[in-house]
């Protein structure tokens, strides 16, 4: 327990936790470390977060803390920040704890979702309050519910998921009772005003060393289906004669390939080849995924129903339609500059196209097929960067020639044939980027504008 110790008496000793304990302690209310902190310490981890559990109720923390910054933010229990420290005040005790002769702070910890999850740390006694074995789980790697694992569903079904990250997060096995009760209760995470939540612990996974355990086990017990049935059904689904896996297997190994810091963009990754049951076909015995890139109605659909932001499904849409552009050894220039167009067009960095191009290219068991090495990489990135100095314009409204400018050569009225003019001298810049000149442009308006912007009399189309 010293190894321990030492780590929750320096979180103690933060500055505000210190302070926080002490004042509560002064007023005569009892103050805990207690949860995820109790939990890493355990595990041999520094806390990234602290969580003061009192007896206090909100109303004594406002008046203690009422010259400091406190919020009251309690939705399914009470917590209220203390300069950005929570603060939980107990909840109802837990019948079953009371009725066994426990006090606080087990009554409260009996309310909680996971064992591991369920200890708290006295920092005057130096003592451990673990009512329901969170140590003995933690030395043994099981993720075990408090108590009746059907109760702690039934109260908040979103515990299910938890029990899958907390378990593909720490390489734990989940207890045998506690599996099945999610097996028999997975059909209630649909259940209404839960998305939110649902969201959180989806992108909360994305910061795992490899998060594809967590989606392993959300698929072993029914959860995936009901969260993201998109890459669910991708499951068992034969990667076709490119691939050495299975698609569900493939997204897994891109969504692990790309970086925990960006959790969005690896989220993409794990859902970048979702299209491919809609895209399927069949071709001499074998799958084949043409323009699998295109079908994302089910993906979006899925995102949209745990209310992930307008730009965050913009950004993973983007990522997935654009992970196919072929950018090669022998890639021409003028192709680079139709590439950074397309990246353009779906507001897309080149950044993030590269680094899906690269974890996709790393997600192929075929023996065949090799990942990028650092040359292969910095070649791509030149013919990138190549294509930037050039100064191209990757936007039709970059060109240099305003639409007024070609209404007044053509003696046309605002409308749909500008857009035509425009978009017609866009493909000659995108082919020759030096072409982007007012005066060259102006010139190709008036020399196409009689083959282009007349009727069959001649006469101008207004």
């Amino acid at each position: 327990m010293s190894s321990v110790a030492d780590i929750l008496d320096t979180i103690q000793a933060r500055s505000p936790v210190f302070s926080i304990l002490e004042t509560l302690w002064t007023a005569g209310f009892q103050a805990f470390l207690a949860g995820g902190a109790v939990r890493d310490a355990l595990l041999g981890i520094a806390p990234a977060d602290v969580d003061i559990l009192t007896n206090a109720l909100p109303a004594d923390l406002s008046r203690l803390f009422a010259d400091q910054d406190s919020k009251y933010v309690g939705k399914s229990f009470a917590v209220t920040l203390v300069n950005k420290v929570e603060v939980a005040s107990c909840r109802p005790p837990d019948k079953k704890a009371v009725d066994a002769g426990h006090t606080f702070p087990a009554t409260d910890l009996g309310r909680r979702d996971l064992t591991i999850n369920s200890m708290a740390w006295d920092p005057e006694t130096r003592a451990l309050a673990d009512p329901f074995g969170g140590q003995a789980d933690i030395e043994n790697k099981t993720i075990r519910f408090t108590r009746d694992p059907f109760d702690r569903i039934e109260e908040d079904p979103v515990r299910m998921v938890r029990a899958c990250r907390f378990a593909a997060r720490f390489g734990f096995k989940i207890e045998p009772d506690a599996f099945d009760a999610i097996r028999a209760h997975a059909h209630k995470i649909t259940a209404q005003g839960i998305a939110d939540r649902i969201q959180l612990e989806v992108v909360k996974a994305m910061g795992m060393d490899k998060p594809s355990g967590f989606f392993h086990l959300l698929h072993d017990t029914g959860l995936l289906a009901r969260i993201l049935p998109s890459l669910d059904r991708c499951y068992d689904l034969d990667g076709g004669p490119h691939h050495g896996e299975t698609v569900f297997e493939h997204n897994l190994m891109v969504g692990d390939a790309l970086p925990a810091s960006m959790p969005i963009l690896r989220l993409a990754g794990f859902l970048h080849d979702t299209g491919k049951v809609d895209a399927l076909e069949i071709k001499d015995g074998r799958n084949t995924f043409p323009e699998h890139q295109k079908f994302t109605r089910a993906m979006m659909a899925d995102l949209g129903r745990l209310r992930f932001s307008r730009k965050d499904m913009d950004y993973i849409y983007a990522l997935v339609r654009g992970h196919m552009r072929p950018l090669k050894a022998d890639t021409s220039p003028k192709a680079v500059r139709r590439l950074l167009a397309m990246l353009d067009d779906l507001n897309l960095s080149y950044q993030d196209f590269l680094r899906m191009r690269i974890a996709d290219k790393k997600g192929n068991l075929n023996p065949v097929k090799k990942p990028y090495c650092l040359g292969d990489i910095r070649l791509r990135l030149g013919k990138i960067l190549d294509a930037l100095n050039e100064q191209t314009p990757f936007n039709i409204n970059n060109l240099d020639i305003s639409g007024r400018d070609i209404q007044q050569i053509l003696d046309l009225p605002q409308g749909p044939a500008i857009g035509k003019v425009k978009a017609f001298l866009f493909e000659q810049v995108l082919e020759d980027p030096s072409l982007n000149q007012k005066k060259i442009l102006e010139d190709l308006v008036r020399q196409m504008s009689q083959k282009h912007f007349t009727d069959s009399d001649g006469k101008a189309i207004k």
